[in-house]
């Protein structure tokens, strides 16, 4: 057989040594082996190899030959090699980007699943969140084979006591403890999701009857009662529970039911179980009556201002006044906003109450400097419906607003949330109108300090959380302290809410706070008591500066 273009060589004839020591020594044996074994076979030889040429540069070379006997009996092989080295060198790649493509299919494959799983299950207990707990609901009830459904809304008693007290690893334990016997109190056709901070949602198909429901109930608040280890210690808590029950096997109104029924048995002094009755649900719609009404109040101009002082930490006199909405029920009396700010939120109303109280707030401003007083300035809370209202500015330029009269006080999840270019751009747009911007229930958990930085703000209000503790605890004092060590940086004023007692006052004035509000400074207070304080100080029958008390009711 020729062995040629194989060898590198161009002689008519090359000897078999030539082409043995040509080839690859990984490929050696096999080849010499296979061509050895067509010989003697007196049949078909088929092999591919690589070869070495004297440049150095190696081939692959596929060989097809079969067995012939001359004319004289002498045995030879006849047949060609083709040079197959792009062939080759290309399968090899496609099979190598092939196991690439694949590898990444795997891996995608893998990411969309732990994407998926991380978006329907909260990170610190594993357990289903609340975007599974309602995909969860609404299978069982379509699933015809569910004869009922029940829900158990469950809450941890005073768990902020924990996190304030042991700190937030403690918390953590409890949540990971109360998850854990969640799973083992529930049977079955049960799931158990966290679907807040210290809440969690059992959902059960098949539960045949109120008194089964009431049997686990009990059993789970039972087990919820036991301690729970936390290093050296044991954390003793309760848990309140609000159950419904639906023997149509249909969500309903199932949550929002055992959520109103959990809201009862915290109202009755929590550690216990409540279920949705017909009472509750007249209670439920007196909320939704309440909705009507509120709807009804804003145009009527029942929503108005409430003015809590803010005073100067140094030298006692007013430094401010923020507006809290008030609801002047013309039942009912004058309405604290826990009675209906969540009504106002669920029903979309939030940024109606929001512009009812600046415009009362800037109203009243007027009124006092025609009386001749020179009003301090009035922080209005901005809720982010509001911020976001494209007609906002719009609004705020058909107001006549006095320079220095108006504050905006933007809720700490809204800056960290939408602190975006577009933000910037609206609150840029705000100031340029002469009114300051604030941030309130800073500490609340949701910081950003890029968010701060980058919105540099007039003033922050210390959220009242971290005011409460600072009188016997002092890590919660140098918090405080940090927090207004790093506004000083930014040159931003630190307001502290939540002054409650004397002893408060002083320490918040020590640590560095340019001001104070709080019930031991005076209570949130209409118009007219403002401007009476007002008239007063201007009077001189108010020279010294406000004590403790002074605007209490």
């Amino acid at each position: 057989m020729h062995r040629l273009y194989a060898t590198g060589r161009v002689d008519r004839r090359v000897t078999g040594d030539v082409w043995l020591h040509a080839l690859h020594p990984d490929d050696r044996d096999r080849a010499q082996s296979e061509f050895e074994a067509a010989v003697a076979a007196r049949g078909h030889y088929s092999s591919e190899f690589r070869v070495i040429l004297p440049s150095g540069e190696t081939r692959y070379i596929r060989s097809r030959a079969h067995f012939f006997e001359g004319p004289d009996g002498a045995p030879s092989v006849i047949g060609a090699e083709w040079d197959v080295t792009t062939d080759v060198l290309l399968s090899r790649e496609l099979a190598y980007q092939k196991s690439v493509a694949e590898a990444r299919a795997v891996a995608l494959e893998r990411s969309q699943k732990l994407v998926e799983h991380a978006a329907n299950h909260d990170y610190l207990t594993g357990l289903p969140n609340r975007r599974y707990c309602d995909l969860q609901l609404t299978a069982f009830s379509g699933d015809a084979s569910v004869r009922s459904l029940a829900v158990m809304h469950i809450d941890i008693d005073r768990f902020k006591e924990i996190n304030d007290k042991m700190g937030h690893a403690a918390g953590d334990a409890m949540l990971k403890a109360t998850a854990s016997r969640l799973i083992g109190a529930i049977p079955p056709f049960g799931m158990v999701a966290r679907t807040g901070g210290d809440e969690f949602v059992v959902l059960l198909a098949d539960v045949p009857d109120p008194e089964t429901l009431r049997a686990l109930c009990a059993n789970t608040l039972r087990l919820l009662r036991e301690p729970v280890p936390f290093g050296s210690e044991m954390i003793q808590t309760t848990a309140s529970i609000g159950a419904a029950w639906n023997a149509s096997g249909t969500a309903g109104n199932l949550l929002a039911e055992s959520d109103l029924a959990l809201y009862q048995a915290k109202k009755l002094g929590r550690n216990r179980v409540e279920f949705f009755t017909v009472a509750l649900q007249a209670e439920m719609l007196g909320q939704r009556q309440l909705a009507e009404d509120l709807k009804r109040a804003l145009p009527r101009g029942e929503i108005i201002p409430y003015y809590q002082v803010q005073i100067d930490a140094h030298t006692g006199r007013i430094f401010g006044l923020e507006a809290l909405a008030r609801w002047n029920h013309p039942v009912r009396g004058v309405l604290s906003p826990a009675a209906f700010l969540k009504i106002a939120d669920e029903s979309g109303l939030t940024a109606a109450v929001d512009a009812a109280i600046l415009d009362r707030a800037l109203a009243d401003y007027k009124e006092w400097q025609a009386a001749g007083i020179s009003p301090p300035r009035i922080a209005v809370n901005v809720s982010a419906g509001r911020l976001g209202d494209p007609n906002l500015l719009e609004a705020l330029n058909l107001l006549t607003i006095p320079p220095d009269a108006l504050a905006f006080e933007l809720v700490e999840t809204i800056f960290l949330d939408d602190c975006n270019d577009s933000f910037q751009q609206n609150v840029e747009a705000i100031t340029k109108l002469g009114i300051e911007i604030e941030i309130d229930d800073f500490g609340s958990g949701h910081a950003s300090l890029l968010g701060l930085v980058r919105l540099r703000p007039k003033r922050l209000k210390i959220d009242r959380q971290l005011i409460t503790a600072i009188t016997h605890s002092e890590e919660q004092r140098q918090l405080v302290a940090s927090i207004v060590d790093i506004a000083k940086t930014l040159n931003v004023e630190v307001i502290a809410e939540g002054v409650e007692s004397a002893e408060h006052a002083q320490l918040l004035t020590e640590i560095g706070c340019d001001a104070l509000q709080g019930y031991a400074l005076g209570y949130p207070s209409p118009a007219a008591d403002i401007f009476g304080l007002l008239s007063g100080v201007q009077a001189g029958r108010c020279a010294e500066p406000l004590r403790s008390g002074d605007l209490q009711r």
